[in-house]
C-alpha cells in the first residue's frame, strides 16, 4: 500500500524530560531573588514562633538549673542538679508518679474500647446518622477546665445528680463523697476523663473505618467469617496505623492535661488526685520556679521517651507482620 507525502503526519517533536503537550517541562531557577521573597514571607511566623515558643522554651529550661524562686529574686545563682534531686526527694513525688501512671492507663484503655464501639456503630447506616454524630462528638469542643467543674458538680457529695440516681437505684444507702475521699476522688476524676475522651477515638477511628474498602466484608461473608473474625482479620489490621498513632497522641495529651482535674479536685484531697502536671502548676503557685522548670523537663523527657519506644514497637510490629505476610 503507497502513501503519499502530503498524507505522512510528522510526529511532535520530543520534549524534554518526557513533559506532556502544552507543557514546557522546565523548572524555573531558584535565584537569589526568588529567595529572598520566599524569607520574606516566611520571615514572619519564623520571628513569632521563635519569641513566643522557643525563647521561652530556653528561658525556662536555664530556669531548672538555677535557684530561681519568687521569694527571693536576689539569688538565682547555677544549682546544678539540684532542682532534680529536690523533686525526686519530695515525699509526693512516689504518690504523683503513681497517680500519674493510672491516670494515663485508666483513661487510654477505657476510651478506646468505648471510642472503638461507638466508631463501629457510626459506620453503619440509620436515620439520624449526622444527628448522632454531632451529639457524640460534641463534648470534644468543651473546653477541660468546664468539663471539670461540670463533673464537680454531679459528684457532689450533698446535692450530686450521682449520688441521687445511685440511691434511687439502691445502690447505696447514703450519699458518697467523692471528691473529699482518697478512695474515691481519683476514680472520680478518671470517669470524667474517659467520658471526655471518648469522643477523640470515636473520631479519629470513625474516619479510619471509613477508608475500609466494603468489597474486603463482603469477601469476607462470602468466606464465612464471622464478626469476631472479620474485626481481628480486617479492621484492625487494616487502621493499625491510625490506632497506634491515635493511642500515642492521646497519652501524651493525657499526661499534659491538667485542666480537668484542677476543675474537679485541684489535686486533692491530700495529692491523691495530683498527675505530674498539676503537681508542676501547684509548685508554680508557690514561687519555686526552678523545681517547676525541672519537672518540666521531666515531663519532656519522659514523654520523648516513651514517644520513640512507641513507634519503634509499632513499627517493628508492622514489619514483622508484612514478612509473614510476604
Amino acid at each position: 500500500m503507497s502513501t503519499s507525502t502530503s498524507e505522512v503526519r510528522k510526529a511532535p517533536p520530543a520534549r524534554k524530560g518526557g513533559a506532556p503537550p502544552g507543557r514546557t517541562g522546565r523548572r524555573r531557577e531558584f535565584t537569589t531573588r526568588r529567595g529572598l521573597v520566599v524569607a520574606a514571607f516566611m520571615a514572619p511566623a519564623a520571628v513569632f514562633v521563635a519569641v513566643f515558643t522557643y525563647y521561652p522554651m530556653i528561658a525556662g529550661s536555664q530556669m531548672a538549673f538555677r535557684n530561681w524562686n519568687l521569694t527571693d529574686l536576689t539569688d538565682t545563682s547555677w544549682v546544678g542538679w539540684k532542682n532534680f534531686r529536690d523533686v525526686f526527694t519530695d515525699p509526693a513525688w512516689s504518690t504523683v508518679l503513681d497517680n500519674t501512671l493510672l491516670w494515663v492507663v485508666g483513661s487510654i484503655v477505657p476510651q478506646l474500647v468505648i471510642g472503638f464501639a461507638i466508631a463501629l456503630w457510626l459506620r453503619r447506616r440509620f436515620r439520624l446518622r449526622g444527628l448522632y454524630q454531632a451529639l457524640i462528638f460534641f463534648p470534644w469542643a468543651i473546653s477541660g477546665f468546664l468539663i471539670g467543674i461540670l463533673f464537680r458538680w454531679l459528684f457532689n457529695s450533698e446535692f450530686g445528680v450521682v449520688n441521687d440516681l445511685l440511691q434511687k437505684a439502691g445502690l447505696i444507702d447514703e450519699p458518697i463523697a467523692w471528691l473529699a475521699d482518697p478512695q474515691t476522688a481519683m476514680i472520680a476524676v478518671l470517669i470524667a476523663n474517659v467520658w471526655y475522651g471518648v469522643t477523640f477515638f470515636a473520631i479519629m477511628i470513625l474516619a479510619a473505618l471509613q477508608s475500609i474498602p466494603d468489597e474486603l466484608y463482603e469477601a469476607a461473608a462470602l468466606d464465612g467469617a464471622g464478626k469476631a473474625r472479620t474485626l481481628f482479620q480486617i479492621t484492625i489490621p487494616y487502621i493499625r496505623t491510625t490506632l497506634a498513632l491515635t493511642v500515642l497522641l492521646r497519652v501524651i495529651w493525657i499526661f499534659n492535661f491538667p485542666d480537668l482535674i484542677f476543675g474537679m479536685t485541684g489535686g486533692g484531697p491530700n495529692n491523691e488526685t495530683h498527675i505530674v502536671t498539676t503537681w508542676m502548676i501547684k509548685i508554680t503557685q508557690q514561687g519555686d520556679y526552678g523545681k517547676a522548670s525541672a519537672l518540666g523537663l521531666l515531663v519532656v523527657a519522659i514523654l520523648l521517651v516513651f514517644a520513640v519506644f512507641f513507634l519503634l514497637a509499632t513499627r517493628e510490629r508492622q514489619t514483622g507482620k508484612r514478612g509473614v505476610r510476604a
